[in-house]
């Protein structure tokens, strides 16, 4: 464990999975024990556990649980009684592409498994959390070397030890910099329309010590312009092959502000978020949710009634405004079909 570094919203423990449930953060600090692969699906829909790396190893371990009761069920069938499960697991969220790359790396092992397939898919499951781990440490240490001394930086939504196995993407980096001394303070975004900024990055960087200051998504381009951040950092669900980005609707709002603003801009992820069957950012499914979390806000309504809302949950950064992109494999700068086709080839 690195400094900077006390949170886990990912826990197996007792043969069942537990999701800190940031749907309550930051006033109550709570953690579901699930016991179902249904269980886990809702827990990923509801948004229980949200961020594309958090959602993939949630889901490997939601395989876990399936296998236990397809087993049960029929010790002989379990491959084919898993399947109901997986689809379920596969079906709770469409963007971010870490879910599936979970899924079929754990579905990769069933042909190989003879008797209960438990303790083997659970040893997977535990792989897939630690190398996410091992990778965000490392991410944290290349991007940071990016970050110059004495400086603030900017992030949208969360993209930390919440969204992850740990440590975090983009706030890896930012733990990673801190500690070496160079960073001064971090301004997020809010992040409406969950908030992600104001209720669980802000909470998170303050649980390790670290100056965060909180700032609606309408006001980061006048940020930009006083010249006190030097990078916006922000983590992925999904990067196409051409280095276009997917993140929370926001993101290329921020990428463009940045961009007219001399600010450079990082996105940091591990490989597992790269599609690379898709060649742009123009064939990522975005996510559209209801029409309820921009009309409400904690329950209450905030808009005029009767009218409707557009609540798309991801954005597309062209690779173009993309100074940076932080893996695990190493560091792309300027990304372009090329650059991105060699870090994957290698």
């Amino acid at each position: 464990m690195k400094q900077n570094d006390s949170l886990r919203a990912i826990i197996w423990r007792d043969a069942a999975l537990h999701l800190l449930d940031q749907r309550c953060l930051p006033h109550q600090h709570t953690y579901l024990a699930l016991h179902t692969a249904g269980e886990v699906a809702d827990a990923i829909r509801s948004m229980v556990v949200r961020g594309a790396p958090a959602i993939g190893i949630s889901a490997a371990y939601g395989v876990v649980l399936a296998a236990r009761t397809a087993y049960a069920q029929d010790a002989a069938n379990w491959r084919t009684l898993i399947q109901a499960d997986m689809q379920r697991l596969a079906q709770s969220r469409p963007t971010a592409v870490n879910l599936f790359w979970a899924l079929q790396r754990m579905n990769a092992l069933f042909p190989l498994l003879t008797g209960n397939p438990e303790a083997a898919l659970e040893a997977e499951a535990g792989r897939i959390h630690q190398e996410d781990l091992d990778a965000n440490y490392h991410m944290g240490d290349l991007g940071a070397a990016y970050i110059p001394a004495d400086t603030a930086v900017i992030t949208h939504c969360n993209a930390g030890a919440l969204a992850t196995g740990g440590y975090g993407t983009a706030l890896g980096v930012v733990r990673s910099a801190f500690s070496a001394g160079k960073l001064q303070r971090v301004y997020a975004d809010e992040t409406r329309p969950w908030l992600q900024g104001a209720r669980l990055t802000a909470w998170e960087l303050l649980q390790d010590g670290i100056p965060v200051t909180l700032l609606s998504d309408a006001a980061a381009a006048s940020l930009l312009s006083t010249g006190e951040v030097s990078w916006a950092i922000v983590g992925s669900d999904r990067i196409a092959a051409n280095g276009d980005v997917a993140n929370k609707i926001g993101t290329y709002g921020l990428a463009i502000a940045a961009r007219y603003h001399g600010v450079k801009f990082m996105v940091v992820a591990p490989t597992s978020t790269i599609d690379m069957s898709l060649s742009s950012g123009r064939e990522i499914p975005i996510e559209n949710r209801g029409k309820e979390e921009v009309l409400n806000l904690n329950g209450q309504a905030v808009a005029a009634p009767n009218a409707d809302a557009w609540n798309p949950a991801f954005d597309v950064t062209p690779a173009a405004l993309v100074d940076v992109i932080v893996t695990e494999k190493g560091v792309i700068e300027q990304p372009n079909a090329e650059k991105m086709a060699a870090l994957m080839g290698a």
